[in-house]
């Protein structure tokens, strides 16, 4: 039998299961935590557990993240609608309302035009966390990046652009069309509606000089909630843990990447306690809660070709997954583990012994030198800064600087995503819907099923 017709009989017999199966009502969560880790492909995951045993003097190869216990797993796709390669703005829209859209637009069908205003008009689809709302529960959202970014925005805002997120953003045809910014459309929110914890960066957004309204959105939002606004780390862990409305800008733009805030000992929280005391804060809703984290500084780091931060954040953010689980029951919380796309870094090798953030030492399968005669990293880019100068050679690998930038193939200011499949990671009720491959809307219908929408 030739392999189309093996396919062909493989795909009737599938569909005959499926339509045998019985119908079993999806499992009900109390709570449901979304953990979004940008741009945290499979090779990010298998560098990441490889360096996070590394770090402690273990074995990388044998290791494994947090999440990486939960029971239940799937492949998903993540093409959006107009381009093999998603954004975070669609993936994260995909996730969030079960609608792909396109490239930069975020909460809106894919039926409008990029950055434009008028055709983004009765397009807005609704969130989970709108939807969360209705029916009583508290929603929140904690990042690394600004709450007015990509994915953190996917919970609230409907935009033909991710890139509006102050006013002085807008172009005056948007203005004209009567397109608001995403930082106001976080403020303009029936109270109702609004997200009890928004915790990450992007104070400039909301502040008169990052304004040209000159408006101070976060006084306006207090005067409104009555919530609590903090900007430093002490200040977040010194709340009361009743505390019902929390607003946390902890930097003008996005927060400081891990290796950054040790540095600089600055007063600003991780992502791990953010998580902590956004589960705090939300537990007290005896309806429930839903709640999204992103770790959005693996993503912004290897943007910059930076793969020691990159995989030093993706260890920051299995903590946080950690953390949520230890403070959770999986009897009534629902912890869905994935990642918005991909990016193109590649693992070349290496002895078990070698540093992930090292060169190949040398043997008889993993030579010590390239063609050029130069030594040949572990972990490289597919593109980004760290690829030649045009008419230059390939730069010699230092193995003594662990966190310089990492070489790439093809020069680009910043790393591009790559369109590969990402994991999805599930424990809790509805887990078992996380399993073999899915499409990003279908990862929000567990989600969805499990909350009883």
């Amino acid at each position: 039998m030739s392999y189309r017709r093996v396919l062909k009989a493989l795909m009737l017999a599938g569909a005959v299961c499926a339509a045998a199966a019985p119908a079993h009502a999806a499992e009900r969560a109390k709570n449901v935590i979304l953990f979004v880790g940008d741009g945290m492909g499979v090779s990010t995951l298998t560098a990441a557990r490889i360096y996070e045993a590394q770090q402690r003097g273990a074995d990388g190869a044998s290791n494994l993240l947090s999440f990486e216990h939960f029971p239940d797993l799937a492949l998903v796709r993540t093409y959006s609608a107009n381009s093999l390669v998603t954004d975070s703005a669609n993936g994260a829209s995909a996730l969030l309302t079960g609608h792909r859209t396109i490239n930069g637009a975020l909460g809106v069908t894919d039926q409008i035009r990029a950055g434009d205003c008028a055709s983004a008009k009765g397009q807005a689809v609704p969130t989970l966390a709108e939807l969360a709302k209705k029916q009583g529960r508290s929603t929140g959202v904690v990042s690394t990046a600004e709450i007015t970014d990509a994915t953190p925005a996917s919970l609230y805002a409907h935009t033909p652009s991710r890139r509006w997120q102050s006013d002085s953003d807008l172009p005056p045809a948007a203005k004209d069309a009567g397109c608001v910014d995403i930082a106001r459309q976080m403020l303009d929110i029936p109270k109702a509606q609004q997200l009890d914890v928004m915790l990450g960066g992007g104070r400039e957004a909301f502040k008169p000089e990052g304004r040209q309204d000159a408006r101070d959105l976060v006084a306006e939002w207090r005067k409104a909630t009555g919530g609590a606004y903090v900007e430093t780390g002490s200040a977040l862990a010194a709340l009361p843990g009743d505390q019902p409305r929390v607003l946390g800008l902890f930097a003008k733009g996005n927060m400081l990447r891990e290796s950054q805030r040790l540095a600089a000992k600055a007063d600003a929280p991780t992502l791990t306690a953010m998580t902590t005391k956004a589960i705090e804060l939300l537990s007290h809703n005896p309806k429930g809660y839903f709640l999204v984290v992103e770790g959005a500084l693996i993503d912004k780091s290897h943007h910059a070709n930076l793969a020691g931060d990159a995989l030093n954040e993706t260890v920051e953010f299995s903590k946080a997954i950690a953390a949520a689980a230890a403070l959770t029951d999986p009897k009534d919380t629902l912890i869905i583990v994935t990642a918005d796309h991909s990016h193109g870094l590649t693992i070349s090798g290496g002895a078990r012994e070698t540093s992930v953030l090292g060169v190949l030492p040398g043997n008889d399968e993993d030579p010590a030198v390239a063609l050029d005669g130069k030594a040949i990293p572990i972990l490289m880019y597919a593109t980004g800064p760290g690829g030649p100068a045009k008419g230059e050679p390939r730069a010699n690998p230092d193995p003594a600087n662990m966190r310089q930038v990492a070489q790439a193939a093809v020069p680009l200011p910043s790393a591009a995503h790559t369109g590969e499949d990402v994991a999805a990671y599930a424990r809790g009720p509805n887990a078992s819907a996380i399993r073999g491959l899915m499409d990003q809307p279908a990862v929000n219908q567990v989600m969805h099923d499990a909350l009883g929408l």
